[in-house]
């Protein structure tokens, strides 16, 4: 008769183990383990985070790195931004001639009595009138839309200021309206409305040339090429 074998026991691996909620949602549990894993964040810390993501081209989680790195490393850079926010939302309003930024009713350059005031640049924003006096080629005056036309999203000729626009150019002075909206479908679309506004007046109206790139945006384009593109417009 054959001996029989004796039997392996089988050893039991030790596994640490942790309590494992299964409430759903999770941050509806009031038990121990959830509430000794969750930290919760400051109000005004999230407050701060949340502030932080309307910059553009800021998400969650740059905002939340930002919130954070300003509280533990750069308090005294945390004060600064505070108070340059608060003295900029107070002091800074629109020209009353141009619509860009200004401390002031009208802005120095449509006061600079150098100015050529029979041309009159159409940009979208104060950061491409910026970027086209960089170049150093421009001489005449500006008009800012704060905006460009989207059908989609509801900005019609109104919110562009176009109405301030025609009767600027229509005060016998301006003799060229030199159409600077960038070159994106709004801008273009943009672009073509005004120049058949402005024409049906009887004023002439020139477009940048195509040294700036389709889809591109002036205030990412270099001084050089925006000065090119200025020298080289056509009529419409």
């Amino acid at each position: 008769m054959p001996c029989a074998r004796p039997k392996r026991r089988r050893r039991r691996r030790w596994r640490a183990s942790l309590p494992v909620c299964r409430c759903r949602p999770a941050s509806r549990c009031r038990s121990e383990s959830h509430s000794a894993a969750y930290v919760k964040t400051p109000s005004s810390l999230e407050f701060l985070t949340e502030a932080l993501r309307r910059l553009p081209g800021v998400g969650p989680k740059s905002a939340q790195r930002m919130a954070y790195h300003l509280m533990q490393h750069d308090r005294e850079g945390a004060s600064l931004l505070g108070r340059a926010l608060s003295q900029a939302v107070e002091r800074l309003h629109h020209c009353a001639r141009c619509n860009t930024f200004t401390e002031n009713e009208v802005c120095e350059v449509c006061l600079d009595d150098s100015r050529d005031a029979t041309l009159l640049c159409v940009v979208e924003t104060p950061a491409d009138q910026l970027m086209i006096e960089q170049t150093l080629t421009y001489k005449g005056l500006y008009f800012i839309l704060m905006g460009r036309l989207s059908p989609l999203d509801g900005i019609g000729p109104k919110d562009i200021h176009l109405e301030r626009l025609i009767a600027r150019c229509s005060d016998g002075v301006v003799k060229e309206v030199i159409l600077a909206t960038n070159f994106t479908n709004e801008g273009e679309a943009t672009a073509h409305y005004i120049s058949e506004t402005l024409k049906a007046r009887g004023l002439k109206v020139s477009r940048l040339a195509r040294g700036v790139p389709v889809g591109g945006e002036l205030e990412y384009v270099d001084a050089g090429t925006i000065a090119r593109a200025m020298l080289d417009r056509r009529s419409t």
